[in-house]
């Protein structure tokens, strides 16, 4: 059976996890999110589509493939940015 974690290095969750922070005060950074080949089909058809999803779209979106809103928030500002760069490079 796993030990109960000690209390002084529990880190303090909040939300889903988005930010986390240890004893020593430190935000405790996600590991980065693998999105499989399904889910960035899904979001790269979409992203064609529109730049920009409205809250319900980004839930539904989010809901259909699996992730959180969060996820799909800043995977579409990931590649927004991205695809600005490319646009400025001609």
């Amino acid at each position: 059976a796993p030990l109960p974690p000690q209390e002084h290095e529990k880190p303090l969750a909040i939300a889903n996890g988005e930010l986390r922070i240890n004893s020593k005060g430190k935000k405790l950074r996600k590991p980065r999110t693998i999105y499989s080949s399904l889910q960035l089909q899904a979001l790269n058809q979409r992203f064609q589509q529109t730049q920009y999803l409205a809250l319900p779209e980004r839930a539904e979106l989010a809901a259909q493939l699996g992730l959180t809103q969060t996820q799909v928030k800043i995977w579409f500002q990931n590649k927004r940015s991205k695809y600005k760069k490319i646009m400025k490079q001609g």
